[in-house]
């Protein structure tokens, strides 16, 4: 699959990554993962702490597939409101939901202080502004389910937001304890320490082949050797719709800039992360290096030639809505990319188990906080795989149930 295009930054901060060997030889393990990006690291640091026999491979080299074009906000908040999922899911279910992903942030945060080397992880607020006076009832019913479940936001009217930023904005949710942090090099720092727990990690290994027996799968690679397994979690990104397409799953285009490096950021509250309430929407983010991510501009596009085409119109877009909210912040795109993006049509991440692959467990984190919904997925797979229960399984599963079809 032809995944991004562009000038990507990620990988420019972190000279010398860690070389893995490609497969030369047949082999059996507890649980193989398919895909050695961001989810698949989560689940094989869940695995390979509990003591199984983990085993990871990958086509490329390890996170240079959509992990290197993953903006990383990394929020409870998703595109799909919270009012959204309770209309489609009902109160207690979206609920839980959001405080599971909330619990994953700190989960991330803590998994991060453990690691050898610095994932650049940073706890941000986050402002969720209007955009267009239609969204202000949307902007309050919002706030107001938030604050009715606990979690910590504020509610902003215009004089509040022009006292802390250099734009106006009629009303905004001002939530609190969001973070960002480099997904390339929490993927790096999550497989060295899985490899230090004994997992085994093969990158330029592709597989391209796989049978099932009655307690084990079999999965062959390109060179012709085999990978036996009692369980096998795939976690390839949006590459799992080629091994298992997922109707519940609808891949776009998306774009993003990461700028040159900024001096001054007096007018940015406390490097929030910035998003809106218009859709397709526009967001940003500061980096460790004091650069600037902008990113957004979503559409319906699937075709890899036409997403690229697109590449230099949307980059300086994107400058242009950046120069809107900070005219005083001059930037331009030094790093660019045009990206495949996924989500799902009811706003959720989706854990699929399919009767006709036997002992596989599909990874699908799509939708715009993949980091925090991959942590939320590979805590219930993993526990599933080591025979523990885990009362959130349902909540994710392809076939869970609408109230509101």
């Amino acid at each position: 699959m032809d995944l991004q295009s562009g000038r990507f930054y990620w990988p420019t901060t972190y000279s010398n990554p860690p070389i893995y060997q490609s497969l030369e030889e047949d082999i059996d393990c507890d649980v193989l993962i398919i895909g050695c990006g961001t989810s698949g690291a989560q689940c094989a640091y869940y695995l390979a702490s509990s003591g199984a026999d983990v085993v990871l491979v990958d086509k490329r080299k390890v996170g240079l597939g959509s992990t290197s074009t993953n903006t990383a906000l990394i929020q409870y908040m998703g595109e799909k409101m919270f009012f959204e999922l309770i209309n489609s899911f009902g109160e207690k279910y979206a609920a839980r939901h959001l405080h599971l992903c909330k619990q994953a942030i700190d989960e991330i945060e803590n998994i991060c202080n453990s690691l050898s080397f610095d994932s650049e992880f940073c706890r941000r607020d986050t402002l969720y502004y209007q955009s267009y006076e239609e969204d202000y009832e949307k902007i309050v019913k919002e706030f107001n389910y938030l604050k009715k479940h606990g979690f910590d936001v504020e509610l902003l009217e215009e004089d509040s937001i022009e006292k802390l930023y250099s734009f106006k904005k009629h009303s905004a949710i001002y939530s609190k304890n969001d973070a960002e942090l480099n997904p390339y090099k929490f993927t790096i720092g999550l497989l060295e320490k899985c490899k230090s727990l004994g997992a085994r990690i093969f990158e330029n290994t592709e597989i391209n082949g796989k049978k099932f027996e009655k307690d084990h799968a079999v999965f062959f690679t390109k060179s012709n050797h085999s990978i036996k397994a009692k369980h096998v979690i795939i976690a390839a990104g949006y590459e799992c719709l080629e091994i298992k397409n997922e109707k519940n799953a609808v891949l776009s285009s998306s774009y993003a800039v990461v700028t040159n490096q900024v001096e001054d950021f007096d007018n940015w509250h406390k490097r929030t992360l910035i998003w809106e309430s218009a859709r397709p929407y526009i967001y940003m983010r500061t980096t460790a290096d004091n650069r600037i991510i902008i990113g957004g501009l979503d559409e319906n596009i699937t075709l890899p030639q036409k997403r690229d085409s697109k590449l230099l119109y949307n980059k300086e877009k994107l400058i242009e809505e950046f120069n809107k909210l900070f005219p005083n912040i001059n930037v331009y795109p030094e790093f660019y990319i045009s990206a495949s993006y996924g989500g799902t049509h009811d706003g959720l991440p989706i854990i699929g188990i399919y009767e006709q692959l036997p002992n596989c467990y599909f990874l699908y984190g799509y939708g715009d906080n993949g980091t925090v919904y991959s942590m939320v997925l590979s805590k219930i797979i993993s526990d599933i795989v080591s025979n523990k229960t885990n009362d959130d399984m349902d909540l994710y599963l392809q076939n869970r149930p609408l109230i509101n079809k």
